[in-house]
């Protein structure tokens, strides 16, 4: 039985704010006692039955708690587990309450039974609405976890059919190439036939999770570059930097993938003489809020994006880049494309640490 001592003591202030307030009506009814007296009675009757409520519902089975569940913790015990031990807590309140604060202020009048019956409305009214509001908030917070997790779900979902649209796309345009390649060079092909073999092992491998590290993305990307080298020979250049302390940062399976596609396909392959791919990443504070982000720039020496407007690329790949940022990182993930002075292609994607 694991408490939340952080948990309760929160509850536990809210419950002192509750009872000054009682205090201010009781003070009322029995201008005998001081408002501080007052307090201190309330006091003693709100800490009981708190303590029994707070504490007795650790005692019940996790699965009869709202959002609760093996390893979730405990939340405000649900239907009549819940009136029980709030009856329980205001009892233990009322009987022990103000015999506590009769021994602390040392005060010996006997009540009447008005007073009693006053006495047992305030601490079952007073204690009701404050077991009303913890049960309210509970439940509320377990709705919260609940949307947040169907959210996550929903998000995870969403980006494995991403990629299971981006996977089919790069497999495609692999063996068209492949397939050509086999008419001309024969011993080309089955090298590149061997380096596709290696890069869907590592690729069927990550498809099980939603992130993998960074450095594992620019693994697939050397891999796939490897790939693509043997079919375009000396046509084809490329250099990866990634810092040591960037590698562990976890980014959607893929992510990179396309737009080094989209370099190759429309940028290097229409260029005689081909050209470069440069993929480095680096982190910067944003200059919005100087809040930290990674910056990751994919960079060609290509054709370059022609008379498309420079922000509004299209095309699948580019597509799928920018939805897929926008399901993990919000508005804070962006990519931009924009033509070079040299006439190449620079892809530029943006998201938080």
């Amino acid at each position: 039985m694991k408490i939340h001592w952080s948990s309760a003591g929160r509850h536990y202030l809210q419950v002192i704010a509750f009872c000054c307030v009682v205090a201010v009506l009781t003070t009322a009814i029995w201008p005998n006692k001081t408002y501080l007296v007052q307090v201190g009675y309330a006091l003693s009757v709100g800490t009981i039955t708190w303590s029994v409520i707070e504490f007795g519902r650790y005692l019940v089975d996790e699965r009869h708690c709202e959002g609760g569940g093996p390893g979730r913790g405990h939340g405000w015990p649900q239907g009549w587990r819940g009136l029980l031990l709030t009856a329980i807590g205001i009892a233990c309140g009322f009987l022990a309450g103000d015999r506590v604060g009769d021994f602390l202020f040392n005060y010996r009048n006997v009540p009447s039974s008005r007073d009693n019956t006053i006495s047992l409305v305030i601490t079952v009214v007073a204690g009701a609405a404050a077991s009303f509001y913890f049960h309210a908030r509970g439940k509320a917070a377990a709705l919260i976890a609940k949307i947040a997790t169907a959210e996550r779900d929903a998000g995870e979902a969403r980006l494995k059919l991403l990629e299971t649209q981006l996977e089919p796309h790069m497999l495609f345009n692999t063996l068209a190439n492949l397939r050509a390649l086999i008419m001309v060079d024969p011993p080309r092909a089955v090298e590149m036939l061997d380096h596709l073999n290696n890069y869907l092992r590592v690729t069927l491998a990550a498809s099980r999770a939603t992130a993998h590290p960074l450095a594992r993305e620019f693994e697939r990307l050397r891999d796939y570059l490897e790939l693509m080298s043997v079919r375009m020979g000396p046509r084809l250049r490329f250099a990866l930097d990634l810092p040591d302390a960037l590698r562990d940062l976890p980014v959607p399976p893929l992510l990179l993938q396309p737009l080094v596609e989209n370099s190759i396909r429309h940028g290097l392959e229409p260029k005689v003489e081909g050209g470069e791919i440069r993929i480095r990443a680096l982190r910067e504070n944003r200059a919005a809020d100087g809040l930290p982000q990674v910056r990751i720039e994919i960079l060609d020496t290509g054709v370059g994006l022609g008379a498309a407007p420079p922000s509004d690329g299209g095309g699948f790949g580019v597509t799928q880049v920018r939805e897929r940022l926008a399901t993990v990182y919000g508005a804070r993930g962006s990519l931009t494309l924009e033509a070079t002075a040299a006439g190449g292609t620079l892809a530029t994607v943006v998201f938080p640490t």
